[in-house]
C-alpha cells in the first residue's frame, strides 16, 4: 500500500487536471480570461504550497509538494492553450514549409510559453534549493522534460497527433503536428523514460522513510504515465475516450447565439488570418513563411 496509494493518487490527479485543462481551453472565447485568472490564482497557491512544504519531510508534505508541482505545470498548459502565453508567431505555416525554417516557426509560435516554463522552474528551484523537500521541483521538471519530448516527437512525426485536443483558437499549433508511423527520436525518448521509471522505482524500494517512499513513488508514477503517453503516440489507439467528458460535444448545425465578446475575439483572430479567396493575402502568407 505504501507504493500503491501514491501511484493511484498521481494517476487520478494527472487524469483530472489534464481533463480540466482540456475543458477550460475548449470553452467559448469570452470565458478564457476567467479561466486564465483562476489558473493564475492556482499557480500562486501552488508556489506558496511549495514554500510551505519545503522544510517538511513527511508523506503528507510529499503529496502536497507533488500536487503543487503538477498544478504549477498545469498553468503552463492552460496559458498556452487559452492563447495567453504563446509566442510572437500567430499564423499557420504555408503548405510545404519544412526543415530548419519550419522548426524556427515552431519556436516562434511557442517562445513566450517556453520562457514562462523556465521562469516558474527557476522560482520553484530558488524556494527549495536549500531545503530537504524537492518533490515539487522534481515533479515540475519531470513533466517539463516529458512534455518537451512529446512535442518534439509530434513535430517530427507520430501516428496519433491528437489534433482534437487543440482548441480552434490555437489553429497555429496544428501546423506543427506531423502524422507518420514513427520518427528517430521516439526510441530514444522511450528508452530514457523507461530508465527513469526503473531508477525511481528502485529508489522507492530502497527508501526507508515515509517521505522518501511517497516522493519516489509519486515521481515514478508520473514518469510512468508520461511513458504511456509517449507509447500512445505511435500505437493504433486513441486517447480521446480518456477525456471525452472534457471535450465539446458535437452539436446540430443550427444557428447559435454567441456572446458579444466572442464576436470581438473572433474578429481579432481573423485579423491575423488572410482570407482564402484573397490572392494578394495568400501570396503574402506564403512569402512570409518560407
Amino acid at each position: 500500500m505504501a507504493y500503491l496509494v501514491p501511484a493511484v493518487f498521481a494517476l487520478f490527479l494527472w487524469w483530472f487536471t489534464t481533463g480540466a485543462i482540456f475543458f477550460l481551453d475548449s470553452r467559448p472565447l469570452h470565458t478564457l480570461k476567467w479561466s486564465m485568472m483562476g489558473g493564475t490564482v492556482m499557480l500562486g497557491l501552488a508556489v506558496w504550497a511549495v514554500h510551505l512544504t519545503a522544510q517538511q519531510t513527511d508523506s503528507t508534505s510529499a503529496y502536497l509538494a507533488f500536487s503543487a508541482g503538477l498544478i504549477a505545470w498545469g498553468w503552463q498548459e492552460l496559458s498556452l492553450y487559452t492563447g495567453y502565453v504563446t509566442g510572437p508567431r500567430k499564423i499557420r505555416c504555408a503548405e510545404g514549409c519544412s526543415g530548419v525554417r519550419h522548426f524556427g516557426h515552431a519556436i516562434a509560435a511557442n517562445l513566450w510559453h517556453e520562457l514562462a516554463i523556465i521562469i516558474v522552474a527557476a522560482i520553484i528551484w530558488f524556494i527549495v534549493k536549500d531545503q530537504p523537500n524537492w518533490t515539487g521541483f522534481y515533479t515540475y521538471v519531470t513533466l517539463w522534460g516529458m512534455h518537451l519530448s512529446a512535442r518534439l516527437n509530434v513535430f517530427l512525426g507520430v501516428r496519433n497527433v491528437s489534433v482534437e485536443f487543440v482548441p480552434p483558437h490555437m489553429e497555429v499549433l496544428k501546423s506543427f503536428l506531423t502524422e507518420k508511423p514513427m520518427n528517430m527520436l521516439f526510441p530514444v525518448s522511450v528508452t530514457i523514460a523507461t530508465t527513469g521509471v526503473i531508477c525511481l522505482l528502485g529508489r522507492a524500494a530502497d527508501a526507508t522513510s515515509d517521505y522518501a517512499i511517497t516522493s519516489y513513488s509519486l515521481l515514478a508514477a508520473i514518469m510512468g504515465l508520461a511513458l504511456v503517453e509517449h507509447w500512445m503516440l505511435v500505437i493504433p489507439l486513441s486517447v480521446q475516450k480518456l477525456w471525452s467528458w472534457s471535450l465539446p460535444r458535437p452539436t446540430l448545425d443550427l444557428p447559435q447565439r454567441r456572446h458579444p465578446e466572442d464576436h470581438h475575439e473572433l474578429a481579432a483572430v481573423s485579423a491575423h488570418v488572410p482570407a482564402a479567396h484573397d490572392g494578394h493575402n495568400c501570396q503574402s502568407l506564403k512569402s512570409g513563411t518560407r
